[in-house]
């Protein structure tokens, strides 16, 4: 799942991790020069103690932090900068803590700041649509599950030099050549009626436009009851940010006649425009399928549910799964205490970050707007800075 700037980040292949949120902000290019943390550089933060925690922002990060132990002490941390041996202090205090919760992340971390430390966060969110478990009047557009014949495979006239990391996703076609995967459109014209299961149905186009966006949401259904879907997988076709092409088209900005850069402008384009709003949604190509989840909110890819206030999305190779991080920025709304639980498609790079705002209306405000620069720092478990030499 993950955040708000991809509306404008242009098109990408995002073939394993939910896209961000597509809002119409500008988001700021990634340093990807480095592999991982280890290679862009750590060196040691202000000591932890100087740290303004709240007692309920510690609270709440604790909570998150202990949810996390059970994945991030069985996974390997590709950032460089951790190896699971050293989560064993901070996870087996955790699990007893009972004191003030501040204390806890004093007395088990110390900080880092990987590159500059200059920080850009995003932000996203679950939102809450109609659906129905039953196709009904008004109830129409599949939610689908994962179809049994999306896979990966080489194709047969790709060159064996061309061959490297893992193969794409596609689908064996009636002649049996590997073909790419059905794109939006097709799917919308009925390609995987009949052939793929579907879990529920939505009544919206649009809202499940962004649904697909975020990776995962909730479906109210006619009888109050609340559905819980989350990311299953993805087809493997292109990723169009379409607030770009909005701003391409000249359609975003504060001249006469365009429309706001942000999620609601873009929503309100597509509202007054039913026609291109709709050729405009198919320009991407990625579809995202759903499995219904029983847990208490949605699940990041860490495999743990993510809670408003808490859960951040970032890139593993730069912040390790589990690790506690502290954002300043220019938004004081997101400063404070997160932990790494999430990543997404165009989460990628030193110090950047995605946000979760959990569901609602407040949550779709905050991070439809959320663009916040700053300085990031990272909580490592204590004397790992020492240990690796820097």
């Amino acid at each position: 799942m993950c955040g708000a700037a991809l509306l404008l980040a242009g098109c990408s292949t995002i073939p394993d991790a939910r896209p961000p949120m597509d809002t119409g902000v500008v988001e700021q290019p990634p340093a990807l020069v480095a592999a991982n943390a280890a290679s862009a550089g750590v060196r040691a933060g202000p000591p932890i103690e100087t740290f303004p925690f709240l007692r309920s922002d510690a609270a709440s990060a604790l909570t998150a932090f202990r949810a996390s132990c059970d994945k991030i002490l069985f996974r390997d941390d590709t950032s460089g900068l951790t190896t699971r041996l050293d989560w064993q202090s901070p996870c087996l205090a955790a699990s007893n803590w009972s004191s003030d919760p501040a204390q806890f992340f004093t007395s088990q971390f110390e900080t880092a700041i990987v590159g500059d430390g200059s920080a850009f966060a995003t932000g996203y969110f679950e939102p809450e649509i109609l659906g129905s478990r039953v196709r009904a009047p008004g109830y129409d557009i599949p939610v689908y599950a994962m179809p049994s014949d999306l896979e990966r495979a080489w194709p047969a006239d790709m060159p064996e030099a061309e061959r490297t990391g893992r193969p794409p996703l596609g689908r064996y076609n009636e002649d049996g050549k590997f073909v790419s995967y059905f794109e939006r459109a097709e799917i919308e014209a009925g390609a995987l009626e009949g052939k793929v299961p579907v879990i529920a149905w939505a009544a919206d186009p649009v809202e499940f436009f962004f649904l697909q966006i975020q990776g995962s949401g909730l479906l109210r259904m006619p009888d109050g009851e609340v559905m819980r879907i989350g990311y299953a997988g993805q087809n493997g076709r292109e990723y169009v940010g379409i607030g770009s092409v909005m701003r391409e088209r000249g359609l975003i900005g504060d001249g006469p006649g365009q429309y706001a850069g942000s999620m609601q402008g873009i929503v309100q384009y597509i509202r007054e425009n039913p026609e291109e709003g709709a050729d405009l949604m198919r320009l991407n190509k990625s579809w995202i399928f759903f499995r219904e989840l029983t847990t208490d909110g949605p699940l990041g890819s860490l495999e743990v549910p993510v809670k408003r206030g808490d859960s951040v999305a970032v890139d593993p190779k730069f912040v390790p799964y589990g690790a506690p991080v502290w954002l300043d920025l220019d938004r004081d709304v997101a400063d404070g205490l997160w932990v790494a639980q999430d990543t997404g498609g165009a989460i990628k790079g030193a110090n950047r970050f995605d946000t979760f705002w959990g569901n609602g209306l407040d949550a779709r405000d905050i991070a439809g707007g959320m663009s916040g620069r700053g300085k990031a720092y990272i909580f490592l478990p204590k004397g790992t800075l020492a240990r690796t030499g820097q």
